[in-house]
Order: C-alpha cells, then sequence, then structure tokens
C-alpha cells in the first residue's frame, strides 16, 4: 500500500514538473512581449476627464484624487476629475464634496439610484452617469484603490497617441497589505498575465484576445462613445474584458501595456474582501467555461501546492526511515526537482515584473486559496448564492 502511494505521488510531482515548467515558459514569454509605460516630457496637449466610480470608498477616495492632482501636462493644460459616488453610505460622499470645494477642476458627482427593475451591475452605472459630463478628448476611467505618479497620465497620453489606440489599459503595479494579499496576489496576477497574453493582445485582431485591466483605462472619447460605453453594459459584471472586446468589435485600436513604475492599486485589503472580490470574478473570467474553470484549478495546484506535498511527504519519509525502494527515491528526486523549478518560476517573475517574493514558501497556502477560490466562484455565479460585491448581491430576479 505505501509503495502504491509513494509510485502514485510520483506520477502526480512528475506531472506537477511538467505543469510547472509549461507555466514558466508562458509566464516569461507574456511578460517579455510586454511593453512598458515610460516617463515622458514630450506629450502632445490634450484634454482629459478623469472619472472615479466610488461606493463606499471613504478610505481611498481622498488619496486617490489628491495623487491624479499631482498630474503634470505639457502647457498648463486643464483637466477635470470627476468623483461618481454610487450611493455610498459612508463618508465617502462627504470626502467628494470637501475635494470639490477645494479644488476647482474635481466635481462631486451624487448618482442617482439604478430605476426599478433595470439592471446596473458594479460600476456601470456609476461611469455611465458621469461619462456623459466629461469634455475631454480622452476620458480616463480609474479605480478609487488606484495611485497614479504625477507622470502616469502624461505617460498613459503619450503612449496612446503614439499608437493611435482608442483604448490604453495599463496593468499597474499590485500592492500587498494583509497576509491574504501576499499569498494570493502573485498566484492570480502570474495566472492572468498567461491567460491574456501581451503580444496576443496588442498584435491580434481577433475579438476573444481583447483584454483591458479596469484600474486604468484610457478611452480616446469619440471611441468610448461610438462603442456606447458603460452603458451598453449595464449587466455585464467583468466590464474591463467586455470594453476591449466591444473595442474590437468596433474594429478600433486596443493596446495593453505594463504601468508597474508608474501606478499601483491595492485590489483588497482584507481577506474577506479577496474572497469576495475573486469569487465574484474568477469563472465569468473564463467566461463561465466549467472545464476550462477546472482546468485552470488543477495548473494552479499542480504548480504552486505539488511542489510542498512532495516536500512534506519527503520529510516524513525521511522520519519514518524506510527501506531503500525505487519509488522512495524518485520522490526525493523528483521533489528537489519541482522544488528547484518552482523557486526558478518565482525568481524569473520577480526579475521581470517584480511579483513580490515575500511569504513565497507558503505558496501551497496560496496556492489552495486560489483552487478554493475557483471552486466557490462557479457555484456563486451558477446559484447566486453568496454572490455579491461590497454587500450588493449580483443575482438578477
Amino acid at each position: 500500500m505505501v509503495e502504491r502511494l509513494t509510485l502514485g505521488l510520483d506520477g502526480a510531482l512528475a506531472i506537477a514538473l511538467v505543469a510547472i515548467a509549461a507555466f514558466t515558459w508562458k509566464l516569461t514569454r507574456s511578460l517579455r512581449a510586454a511593453p512598458w509605460l515610460q516617463p515622458t516630457e514630450a506629450v502632445p496637449e490634450a484634454s482629459i476627464d478623469v472619472i472615479i466610480p466610488a461606493f463606499n470608498e471613504a478610505d481611498n477616495i481622498r488619496d486617490c484624487v489628491e495623487a491624479v492632482l499631482t498630474t503634470v501636462l505639457p502647457g498648463g493644460k486643464r483637466f477635470e476629475v470627476w468623483i461618481a459616488d454610487d450611493q455610498s453610505t459612508d463618508a465617502t460622499g462627504q470626502f467628494a464634496a470637501e475635494l470639490a470645494a477645494q479644488h476647482p477642476n474635481v466635481h462631486h458627482l451624487a448618482v442617482p439610484p439604478r430605476p426599478a427593475g433595470k439592471v446596473g451591475h458594479g460600476k456601470n452605472w456609476a461611469c455611465a452617469q458621469a461619462a456623459p459630463l466629461a469634455q475631454g478628448d480622452y476620458l480616463l476611467f480609474i479605480d478609487a484603490d488606484v495611485r497614479l505618479s504625477s507622470g502616469a497620465i502624461a505617460a498613459a497620453l503619450a503612449e496612446a497617441q503614439s499608437h493611435q489606440a482608442d483604448l490604453l489599459s495599463c496593468a499597474p503595479k499590485i500592492i500587498c497589505g494583509c497576509f491574504a494579499e501576499w499569498l494570493v496576489q502573485p498566484i492570480m496576477m502570474s495566472a492572468i498575465a498567461i491567460a491574456y497574453d501581451f503580444q496576443a493582445i496588442n498584435d491580434s485582431t481577433a475579438v476573444e484576445d481583447a483584454f483591458a485591466a479596469g484600474p486604468f483605462m484610457l478611452f480616446r472619447r469619440e471611441a468610448y462613445h461610438q462603442i456606447g460605453g458603460h452603458a451598453a453594459l449595464h449587466d455585464v459584471i467583468v466590464e474591463d474584458v467586455e470594453l476591449a472586446r466591444q473595442i474590437r468589435r468596433h474594429e478600433l485600436r486596443l493596446r495593453y501595456v505594463l504601468g508597474i513604475d508608474l501606478l499601483g492599486v491595492r485590489m483588497y485589503s482584507s481577506f474577506g474582501t479577496l474572497w469576495e472580490g475573486w469569487t465574484k470574478n474568477y469563472y465569468l473570467g473564463t467566461e463561465e467555461n466549467l472545464p476550462l474553470t477546472l482546468l485552470s484549478a488543477f495548473t494552479i495546484a499542480l504548480v504552486f501546492v505539488m511542489p510542498w506535498v512532495g516536500l512534506l511527504a519527503s520529510l516524513i519519509a525521511l522520519l519514518l526511515k524506510p527501506a531503500f525502494s525505487w519509488p522512495v527515491a524518485m520522490l526525493y528526486g523528483l521533489t528537489a526537482l519541482t522544488l528547484v523549478a518552482y523557486g526558478l518560476l518565482r525568481w524569473l517573475s520577480y526579475r521581470q515584473v517584480r511579483v513580490p517574493l515575500r511569504y513565497w514558501w507558503l505558496s501551497s497556502v496560496g496556492g489552495l486559496i486560489v483552487v478554493a477560490i475557483a471552486l466557490t466562484s462557479v457555484v456563486k455565479t451558477k446559484t447566486g448564492w453568496g454572490w455579491t460585491w461590497r454587500g450588493r448581491s449580483l443575482k438578477v430576479s
């Protein structure tokens, strides 16, 4: 029985080794092809409106807006900031009103309630109310948990105009604070970089290859209105990807870049918000493809959990000191190989885009959490049970 278990574990470790190699290759290929958002001083003059949808963002909204206001544009070009307060029940509205009173180019928009019987998921409703008020050449949608450097908007405008992009989206630096973020976020960001390959996004014209990162989306205003904007996506939850696909469907230009040197985002502040956020989006991110969701969860388990399972089994074997056998010898060898391969994966991702290495030895815990997120997301999306964001139900009656 023990020998059979050992042989089974050897087989799983061998499969894990192949999975880690494939994961590393795909991640490295995607990141190497990623364009970087670069600081610039040569920015063509353009007016811009920054729209920040906010629901119960009292902890974020002031810092977010003040970071935006450090923006430097050539020729002293003015820009407007719109805080779309989406029926917040905390102090978001109060802080937004104070910011509007202090700065002439900051506007507080109290978003009206959604009409009875009309679906308006997430920030789509708030963005749709603010967008018609914006008159700039470009519309920049950012989340309240985003922090921009003073040169981020100028760099984005230069990048968009240089490549004639109708939608420029930037992948921000992921800021981790709580323990759960350190465990889960590096895994999630790596998986997203593989699922949405930078080269395919920027070079392909296929709708299915389109992708955008919701925290930072810069639209040419005419293009935004041409595709119908957020108003056309009132019932869509993963609106950033769908907006990118609408750009492709209308044969407009999409560009996706790494902006980790110029902007950052802390997506979640606790395990509870992280769990709610990722279980909301995970299954939808695969377009509700159950086999793909299960395959992704299985791959995460192989890459991030199996090396440590092998290590635990090897330590137990060392303590029990069984008689020499090839299955046990293979267990030791395969465990060593998978751990080395996993270490190389994390080191390469750190070298390329500075994916945090903190708590890397607890990746088995992070991997198990991600697997649980994937499975729970299927249940929530299919049944509506506990399917919420910031306490608002996403289930359609």
